[in-house]
C-alpha cells in the first residue's frame, strides 16, 4: 500500500565490505548519475531548506541521513540552507512557516509526521517546491500526492530488510541459538516494512537450509508485534528490547531511530553476545559506540536522494515523479559487516549476492503491505 499518514497513526561502507544497494522509479538518487560532484551552481535565489520530525538531527538515523545529503548539495552549490530541528509534533506547522517566511524556495520535509503540514504549505505556496520523506503526502487518500509541487522521496527497504533478515538468520544459525528477533517504534509502514522483509529474509534462510531459525517481535502475517510506541530511547523501549532478548534471542533488529540505545544497553546488561543490526545509516559509522554490537546495517540511502533532489531543484529541473529506491537503482541496501566481516559463516557474503541478483531480476519478489507503489 501507499505511505500514507492515516495508515501511520549515510552510512559510509569500507571499500573492502560487502555492499548491496536497494532502489527502484521516479528521478533516481544515484550518487553515480546524479551529478553531485558536478554541482557547482544554482538558479538566481534558490535557497533549500529542511524540516526534520521530532527526532531530530542527532537521531543517527533518517534525520541526520537527511540532514547529511542537505548539507552536502549546498556545500557543492555555494548555497547556505536553512534548516530547524522540531522538538515536539507541536512544531510542525510553525516551523513550516518559519521556512517559508524566511524565503525557502525548495523545503525537504523529514517524515511522513510532517505530511499535513507540508500539504498545507505546499497548496498555499505553488511556486515553493518541496519534497518529503517516506511519504506520498496524500492526506486525502485518493492514491496520490495531493499537490504537484510535492516530491515524495520514498523507499523499498523490505529488499534489504530481507538480506539482513537472511544474514541475521545465518549468523544465529551458526552460533546454535537459531533465534533471532526485531521490535519498533510506531507502529507505521516505515518500519514495519523493515521487519516484513527481515521476517521474509529469516524464513528464505530456513527454506534453503532446513533450518528451524525462529523469528520473534513480528508476525507479518497478522501485522502485530512489539512497539514502544515512539521514538525515544527511554526505559519503556529498554523494556520492549528487554521482552525480545528474553526469547533467547542473540540477533536483534531495533528500527526506530534513537530506540537501538535502548536496545544496546538491554544487551549489555544481559552481559551476553547478543548482536543488532542497524536502520536507515551505517550504524557502525554513525554511531562509533556500539559498532561492536553492530552485525551490519539496513540503509535507506536518504542522503543521496535528498542531495539529488536539491541539484534537481537548483538547477531548476524539479520533477515530482516520486522516487522509490529499490536495489536495482541502489536506494537501498546492506552496509559492510566491518569487524564481523571475518566472522562470518562460510559462504554467506556469496549467498547474499545470489539473492541480491534474483531480487533485481524478478526472480524473487519481496513484498510488503507497506512497500510504496
Amino acid at each position: 500500500m501507499t505511505i500514507s499518514t492515516t495508515k501511520k497513526l549515510v552510512g559510509i561502507t569500507a571499500a573492502a565490505g560487502l555492499i548491496f544497494a536497494l532502489a527502484g522509479c521516479g528521478s533516481a538518487p544515484n550518487s553515480a548519475a546524479s551529478g553531485t560532484a558536478g554541482a557547482t551552481a544554482a538558479v538566481a535565489g534558490f535557497k533549500p531548506c529542511l524540516v526534520s520530525d521530532n527526532g531530530g538531527f542527532n537521531d543517527k538515523s533518517f534525520n541526520e541521513s537527511a540532514k547529511n545529503g542537505m548539507d552536502k548539495a549546498a556545500a557543492e552549490l555555494g548555497v547556505k540552507p536553512l534548516e530547524v530541528e522540531s522538538k515536539s509534533e507541536n512544531d510542525y506547522k510553525p516551523n513550516m512557516d518559519a521556512l517559508l517566511s524566511g524565503g525557502c524556495t525548495f523545503i525537504v520535509s523529514v517524515g511522513f509526521k510532517l505530511s499535513a503540514a507540508t500539504v498545507e504549505a505546499a497548496k498555499a505556496n505553488p511556486n515553493v517546491k518541496f519534497a518529503i520523506i517516506d511519504d506520498m503526502a496524500d492526506v486525502d487518500q485518493d492514491g496520490k500526492t495531493d499537490a504537484t509541487n510535492i516530491k515524495p522521496l520514498l523507499f523499498d527497504t523490505a529488499q534489504a530488510a530481507y538480506l539482513g533478515g537472511y544474514a541475521a538468520a545465518a549468523w544465529s544459525h551458526a552460533s546454535g541459538v537459531n533465534k533471532v528477533g526485531t521490535f519498533g517504534g510506531l507502529q507505521i509502514p516505515p518500519v514495519t516494512i523493515f521487519m516484513d522483509g527481515f521476517v521474509e529474509g529469516v524464513k528464505k534462510f530456513d527454506a534453503d537450509k532446513g533450518a528451524n531459525v525462529e523469528s520473534f517481535g513480528w508476525d507479518a502475517a497478522a501485522q502485530k508485534g512489539s512497539f514502544t510506541g515512539d521514538f525515544k530511547a527511554n526505559d519503556t523501549a529498554k523494556q520492549t528490547a528487554q521482552g525480545i532478548l528474553d526469547q533467547g534471542t542473540d540477533v536483534i533488529l531495533p528500527v526506530g531511530g534513537p530506540i537501538y540505545l535502548s536496545a544496546s544497553a538491554a544487551i549489555k546488561d544481559s552481559g551476553k553476545s547478543t548482536v543488532m543490526l542497524g536502520v536507515d545509516s551505517d550504524l557502525a559509522v554513525a554511531d562509533p559506540s556500539v559498532a561492536d554490537q553492530i552485525l551490519v546495517s539496513i540503509m535507506k540511502r536518504i542522503d543521496t536522494a535528498v542531495s539529488t533532489a536539491v541539484e534537481q531543484a537548483a538547477a531548476d529541473k524539479f520533477d515530482a515523479t516520486p522516487y522509490v529506491g529499490t536495489l536495482a537503482n541502489e536506494g537501498v541496501g546492506l552496509s559492510s559487516f566491518h569487524d564481523y566481516e571475518s566472522k562470518l559463516p562460510a559462504g554467506l557474503q556469496d549467498e547474499l549476492k545470489a539473492l541480491q541478483t534474483k531480487i533485481i531480476s524478478g526472480e524473487i519478489k519481496v513484498t510488503s503491505p507497506s512497500s510504496p507503489k
